[in-house]
């Protein structure tokens, strides 16, 4: 029997998104534990909107989130262990992070990874003024400068399957290929695209630690024993359980979440292009009594 086809059309799939498909394919078979948190970011916006109407430069939220996952996994580098072998770990002494940034190319955009280097011995400024810089330039990511990665990764099949098999086999006992080309923690950031929606975004992950900033929406929340509206963000936090135990990752969860909420990093004087005064306005912001 004949059945009415629904129209349709064909377009090509960017070699950007068939390498990473094929990288979350390497990560296929992970244990992994899932924390759905709610997060206050009242202060942290609020700061951002007012840095705006001071200089007219939009701070980065994710580059603020990135400085406090930094801060976290500094104070407990567990948390980004990769097993080498079946009885070794390999504990990384920097926190390199990656993450998913938006290119525009003539009147295409796209979406391309890169990392900061050594986000836990930098401030949110710097990490801040790295994002903007790698926006308005176009320096080459870390997945662009490994090309033969990506080119293997796209071989037809079935070359790309047996060069998976055999990476897999190597990552095994060396996981420092992976991390030198996506860091050894991640985060990504879907809420940007949904603004005040609530929601959580769920991932396989590629590292032992992932974040996912989701969408941020007002809420009624208990501030100093009053009932009053907040900026609320969904936050999902990805553990890669074969490496990480419960406790550890319990710990790092409410350590990241009191980071995030006291506005880690505003504060520091590491760069002449915050403004002083907005500093001590928030400094002081925290310090006050109910």
């Amino acid at each position: 029997m004949n059945h009415k086809t629904t129209p349709y059309h064909v377009v090509d799939f960017p070699p950007e998104r068939r390498g990473m498909a094929a990288f979350q394919e390497l990560k296929a078979g992970r244990h992994c534990m899932y924390a759905l948190l709610e997060v206050d970011v009242t202060d942290i916006r609020k700061f951002i909107e007012d840095y705006k109407a001071k200089t007219g430069e939009q701070l980065s939220f994710t580059g603020y989130l990135i400085s406090c996952l930094a801060r976290a996994v500094d104070e407990d580098k567990t948390v980004q262990s990769y097993r080498k072998g079946s009885k070794q770990l390999v504990i990384f002494d920097d926190v390199d992070v990656g993450f998913m940034i938006e290119m525009k190319k003539g009147e295409k955009r796209f979406l391309t990874g890169r990392v900061i280097r050594a986000a836990n011995c930098k401030t949110f400024w710097e990490i801040n003024q790295e994002i903007r810089a790698v926006q308005s330039s176009r320096m080459l990511s870390d997945a662009e400068k490994d090309s033969w990665f990506r080119s293997a990764m796209l071989l037809p099949w079935p070359l790309s399957g047996l060069f998976k098999s055999l990476f897999r086999m190597i990552e095994h006992r060396d996981p420092t290929i992976v991390t030198s080309m996506a860091g050894t923690v991640g985060i990504s950031s879907v809420g940007m695209f949904g603004k005040g929606h609530s929601g959580w975004g769920i991932s396989s992950g590629s590292h032992s630690l992932d974040l996912i900033a989701g969408g941020t929406a007002r809420k009624m929340s208990e501030v100093d024993e009053r009932i009053e509206p907040r900026d609320i963000l969904s936050l999902t936090i990805i553990f890669d359980h074969d490496v990480i135990d419960g406790a550890p990752a319990a710990r790092f969860t409410r350590r990241l979440i009191e980071l995030i909420e006291s506005g880690y990093g505003l504060d520091q004087d590491q760069t002449p292009a915050i403004d002083r005064k907005l500093q001590s306005n928030f400094a002081m912001s925290q310090q006050e009594e109910p």
